[in-house]
């Protein structure tokens, strides 16, 4: 299995690991619930640095950038990000990703580790006519996530960077416990929070993520491993890719239609699909549901709509900061409605389900 620079660390703070992509991650310390409720409540510090860096570099990055994703990144200015697809020509999911401007020239694309080669060979077959240089550099990026109310105070006190003056989906360059970094207002929790990416070697990596640690226990802030960091997206109705978006659901079907800008001024990858898909009407559209019925709907539990088979739970948990079983699936379009009831498989039982809506969890600003 590959390690991140950090996985020293990780053994140190005792996590229970696993295999995660390729990858030997913690999937949790103190235990799940305990981590979720942290990030939630105080703090969680997460390594992320199994997730992929690909650089855009030359003077026609940004177009190269426009010609393969679904949002407009001729609005964003050095120091701003967006979410974004990358589309097959049918307008689906080659993934999801984030697009940093660093200046007109250059942009950083953070993309999932499952999917990381496949989206580099991707990019660069479809960027060879553009006068850009695409350069997969995730082996030289280590990545910290600090997430939860008390985020700011924690890493406030290892940064130069004002964060108190940081937007959500803002960044910024500066120093993190000396090391030169890139410091934005994201997460994938639904909480305010940072990541940082930073280039060190193993050794320096870990210290980092154990003095997080440790300065974190005066804010009560926890490690927390993946399996927090699945339970809490889904909370806060964040799309994992390979269960709520893949390469045969498209944006709008995702009910991602925030992040599609058919008329950005440039033609893209999937644009004339989407187009005729919108018009058309979508048939079918992901949601988010509660059980009525005892149990917990799972990962691909199928689903039936008046009686009949509709594919199958992409997502879903008991939700530990709301109490109670959540999940996402694809239904009927004249299904989706909030309030409509379909039926979840659980082991041998059929367990009444309803629409309701989402994100199911939502922080208070």
């Amino acid at each position: 299995m590959k390690k991140t620079k950090i996985n020293e660390a990780h053994y140190i703070l005792k996590g229970k690991m696993v295999e995660f992509c390729g990858w030997d991650l913690p999937v949790q310390y103190a235990g799940l619930n305990t981590e979720h409720m942290a990030v939630r409540t105080t703090g969680g510090i997460f390594d992320v640095s199994h997730m992929g860096e690909i650089w855009f570099r030359g003077r026609e990055a940004l177009p190269a950038v426009q010609y393969l994703i679904s949002n407009d990144a001729s609005k964003l200015q050095p120091g701003k990000i967006q979410y974004a697809g990358l589309l097959t020509e049918n307008g689906c999911f080659v993934d999801d990703l984030l697009v940093y401007m660093m200046n007109e020239n250059d942009f950083l694309l953070v993309v999932n580790a499952a999917n990381l080669e496949k989206d580099f060979q991707w990019m660069k077959k479809h960027t060879a006519r553009f006068a850009v240089q695409v350069e997969n550099r995730s082996e030289e990026y280590s990545q910290i996530a600090i997430q939860g109310p008390v985020a700011e105070k924690l890493l406030q006190e290892l940064t130069d960077c004002d964060l108190s003056a940081m937007a959500y989906y803002h960044f910024a360059m500066g120093r993190v416990q000396g090391l030169e970094a890139i410091v934005s207002r994201t997460g994938y929790t639904g909480e305010d929070g940072f990541e940082i990416y930073f280039r060190s070697d193993a050794a320096t990596a870990s210290k980092l993520f154990l003095d997080l640690a440790e300065k974190g226990e005066k804010y009560d802030a926890l490690p927390a491993g993946l399996g927090a960091r699945d339970t809490l997206r889904l909370e806060a109705k964040m799309a994992l890719y390979g269960n709520d978006i893949d390469d045969s659901h498209s944006v709008l079907e995702a009910d991602l239609a925030w992040i599609l800008k058919l008329k950005k001024g440039q033609p893209f990858i999937g644009q004339e699909a989407l187009a005729r898909q919108k018009e058309e009407g979508i048939r079918r559209k992901l949601v988010g549901f509660e059980l009525v019925d005892k149990g917990i709907a799972r990962h691909g539990y199928p689903v039936f709509v008046q009686g009949k088979e509709f594919g199958a739970v992409t997502s879903g948990t008991f939700a530990p900061f709301l109490k109670k079983p959540i999940g996402l699936v694809y239904l009927p379009i004249e299904n989706s409605n909030v309030g409509s009831e379909f039926q979840v498989g659980i082991r041998e039982k059929m367990a009444l389900a309803k629409v309701v809506e989402t994100p199911f969890y939502k922080r208070n600003k």
